[in-house]
């Protein structure tokens, strides 16, 4: 996995959605120069961490990175419907049960 890509990507959907930035900046809790910091692919110093990523994706609605990650591990990222009865990270091959 190329972390440059993934933050690109978590960048694009910071900067490219329709949400201005400092908004989700203060949604997420974060100062807003430190997550366009964090969301700076050529800055090697500081990086976005998973709590911060779920915030952002949560804010901007947007879903890119984790249907970047699952393709790079070869899954397909499919909403749970109220039907399913298994939970989306108890999957088949990864031999762990983790309630969302």
């Amino acid at each position: 996995m190329h972390a440059y890509d993934l933050t690109r990507i978590i960048q694009q959907s910071i900067l490219e959605g329709g949400k201005p930035a400092k908004v989700i900046a203060e949604e997420i809790g974060k100062p807003y120069s430190t997550m366009l910091r964090e969301a700076n692919p050529f800055d090697t110093t500081a990086k976005v961490g998973v709590e911060t990523l779920m915030d952002l994706m949560k804010a901007t609605g947007n879903l890119a990175p984790l249907r970047y990650m699952a393709a790079k591990f070869g899954y397909d990222l499919v909403r749970k419907t109220e039907t399913a009865t298994e939970d989306v990270f108890s999957g088949a091959g990864n031999g762990y049960s983790v309630n969302a």
